[in-house]
């Protein structure tokens, strides 16, 4: 069974399309990289999938479950490494994580256990707002791992991590996570390299979809012109 499935999906924002007759299909355990220039509805797609937006027209499957009738049941299998780092400014890193923790019933353990995996532990008693962009970008991979997800949805990942950063939080969201992955990105040679399945987004609409082997990054530069 497929882990993700997408068919004629629309999208809108009052009278602007965000997305458009979208459709796919995403096997467990692999990674679907979402390409576009900003606007071209990438992140529309990702809050679809996270169950943060009911989707307008078209059928979607998430981990067996149907969207929106079931978003219940896939919620807690999901995590979200979205844009903004979904946290709280003014707590610590740890007391962001403990509170996701309760939310998804995870135990104390988990939450030391991701600090110590993205380098944080040194600084988990210091509020956000004392933290760089990186090291809070660090903070939201832990957040989005924390309860060990079978799908995990990723928008720019590796948006403010230096190269030893990314390698940390490499195994935790990485293709050898084992993880299904949705991911966006607005790099044609890194995202075609994690990539099985590529889409390309303009305007809302799909303009490319295929397995990763047979695109060139040609074809990716191409649709941010």
């Amino acid at each position: 069974m497929a882990a993700l499935e997408v068919e004629g999906l629309a999208r809108h924002y009052g009278e602007r399309e965000a997305l458009s007759d979208v459709s796919l299909s995403l096997e467990a355990a692999r990674t679907l990289v979402v390409f576009g220039p900003n606007g071209a509805g990438k992140t529309t797609l990702l809050r679809v999938l996270a169950t943060l937006l009911r989707p307008h027209a078209g059928a979607v499957r998430v981990l067996g479950s149907s969207l929106p009738d079931d978003a219940w049941a896939v919620r807690g299998r999901i995590g979200l490494l979205a844009h903004e780092p979904l946290l709280y400014r003014e707590l610590t890193a740890r007391e962001n994580l403990r509170f996701h923790a309760r939310l998804h019933d995870v135990a104390e353990e988990r939450v030391e256990e991701v600090l110590e995996a993205v380098a944080i532990s040194a600084r988990a008693s210091e509020p956000l707002r004392n933290l760089s962009r990186g090291m809070v970008q660090r903070v939201a991979v832990a957040r989005a791992v924390l309860h060990d997800p079978e799908l995990l949805l990723l928008d720019e990942p590796y948006a403010n991590l230096d190269p030893a950063a990314i390698e940390l939080v490499e195994p935790l969201i990485g293709a050898a996570s084992g993880r299904t992955r949705v991911v966006c990105s607005h790099d044609p040679g890194g995202g075609l390299a994690e990539a099985d399945l590529v889409l390309g987004l303009r305007a809302g609409r799909t303009v490319l979809l295929r397995d990763a082997a047979a695109v060139q990054p040609g074809e990716i530069a191409e649709l941010y012109r």
